[in-house]
């Protein structure tokens, strides 16, 4: 064998084993912070505005009642979607807006203003569904559901916790 030949061999065969260890790391470090969440959440010691996802909800709910839930929350998020997508649009034009000379501070305070005004009703608009939803079940699911009316999930906090506008929330 030549010795280029080698070079490439042992080359291509360095770059397998950086791509398997790392793709190894990553599996390890995902599996063990995602065990260290799901231990904090079963000891009750995770933060007290963590919920659990909106498909753990949803599992929390019998089948029947489960699959008319997914499917008002999926219409509720379809009916919000152009809120949260006119919002990310206001928002990335105040960045443009905010990059560009001369600075224009007012144009850019009024596209994050009308940002938050487009977000704030989306977020109206899936709680006022959320709430409807609440009423339609029993009070035993009631008590367990009522926590998706709490948009912070794992610490989020305003970047839109698990509000996804397509309604696809419970996949």
């Amino acid at each position: 064998m030549k010795s280029r030949t080698l070079i490439i061999v042992l080359g291509a065969a360095l770059a397998v084993s950086v791509a398997v260890n790392l793709f190894a790391a990553t599996a390890a470090w995902t599996a063990l912070s995602g065990q260290q969440r799901i231990e904090q959440r079963m000891d009750g010691k995770g933060p007290d505005d963590q919920r659990p996802s909106t498909h753990e909800l949803l599992e929390s709910l019998t089948p029947e009642t489960r699959d008319r839930v997914r499917q008002a929350l999926r219409a509720a998020g379809l009916a919000a979607r152009p809120d949260f997508q006119q919002a990310r649009e206001l928002r990335r034009q105040a960045v443009a807006a905010a990059a560009v000379e001369p600075y224009d501070q007012a144009r850019v305070a009024e596209l994050l203003s009308q940002s938050r005004a487009a977000e704030r009703s989306g977020r109206e608009r899936l709680e006022a569904e959320a709430l409807t939803i609440l009423g339609a079940l029993t009070p035993p699911e009631r008590a367990i559901f009522s926590r998706i009316l709490n948009s912070k999930r794992g610490g989020g906090g305003g970047g839109g916790g698990d509000h996804r506008p397509s309604g696809d929330a419970q996949k």
